[in-house]
């Protein structure tokens, strides 16, 4: 598994990185915590990263209500050190962490829900922090003044900003040190190349997608007058993605399956080669619900597209 330095936080994640937000609830949807997988799946999932040479995890706080971190603990807890020191964990704090919880990213709620997460994982530190969305009800300058601070305690390893846009991170950059950032990107959504990737390829921060498949939109499972298979995600929690049921992406998706035909591979595989492919993309957060689910990832790592190939599929979904 290669690894990449993430843009100024003075460390290296593997290419793939295990998106943990599955474990014990669906994300941060107070309304599904207790559901997605349960802690013996979510150990065979960090079993087969970890023997595929995925050593970057990432989590959040509110992750299945605390579950996700308290799984993650849990695995390290039970491995040598051999396997808990290669390990680089990056968590998150913004949403609830239950019906009617605080939420935001005020410097005393960020104190709090650090040291929480830093128990439920069973660390001192966390190499990697992030605010989990933009809080319009607190100063950038309180926040990012945390962040900083908390570095200089050693109880974090450095910080970025996820979900935010080109304006926080640039508030960021001259109130504090942010290393990268972490937002939606893949083939269906773009909004990353609206000024986000500008700024971190201008100042050296990191870029780690999450979302890669688009909610599985990628994957080719979505057919065009086809019944939605069941336990999909557009039957749990369809909203983000409503916006895709039309022919325009239906064209691109089977236009995008026929390109991975004649290259002898997947959508999805072609899909994840195509961030892979982006000059300032550090790393992929992918999030399987099975470990055979990973293969995609891996495979991509594999299919080298040149910037040619890569704005064929780019031309497909534009």
């Amino acid at each position: 598994m290669e690894h990449r330095a993430l843009g100024r936080s003075g460390l290296e994640v593997s290419r793939i990185i295990l998106g943990c937000g599955n474990f014990g609830g669906l994300g941060s949807s107070t309304a599904h915590f207790g559901a997605g997988e349960t802690e013996g799946e979510a150990r065979a999932l960090m079993d087969a990263a970890w023997e595929a040479g995925i050593t970057t995890f990432d989590t959040a706080d509110a992750y299945g209500g605390g579950r996700s971190e308290s799984f993650i603990g849990n695995w390290l807890r039970s491995k040598g050190a051999d396997v808990r020191d290669r390990i680089v964990l990056t968590t998150k704090t913004f949403n609830p962490m239950s019906d009617g919880a605080d939420h935001g990213l005020s410097r005393a709620r960020i104190r709090r829900q650090l040291d929480g997460s830093l128990e439920r994982l069973g660390v001192e530190s966390v190499p990697l922090y992030l605010p989990h969305a933009m809080d319009p009800a607190v100063p950038v300058a309180e926040t990012i003044g945390t962040f900083d601070a908390l570095v200089a305690e050693g109880k974090i390893g450095a910080y970025g900003g996820s979900n935010v846009d080109a304006a926080w991170l640039e508030e960021a950059l001259v109130l504090g040190h942010p290393a990268w950032a972490q937002n939606s990107y893949s083939l269906l959504d773009r909004e990353a190349e609206q000024g986000v990737l500008e700024v971190c390829a201008r100042e050296g921060l990191g870029f780690t997608p999450f979302s890669p498949l688009a909610g599985g939109w990628l994957t080719g499972k979505y057919r065009r007058g086809v019944e939605l298979p069941a336990g999909s995600r557009m039957t749990l929690r369809p909203e983000p993605y409503l916006h895709l049921q039309e022919d325009r992406v239906f064209d691109a998706l089977e236009a995008l399956e026929a390109q991975a035909t004649e290259r002898g591979t997947t959508p999805a595989t072609l899909a994840f080669a195509w961030l892979f492919a982006h000059p300032h993309v550090t790393a992929v957060v992918v999030g399987p619900r099975r470990p055979e689910q990973l293969r995609p990832a891996l495979d991509a790592l594999e299919l080298e597209l040149s910037p040619p190939e890569r704005e064929q599929l780019t031309e497909l979904f534009t």
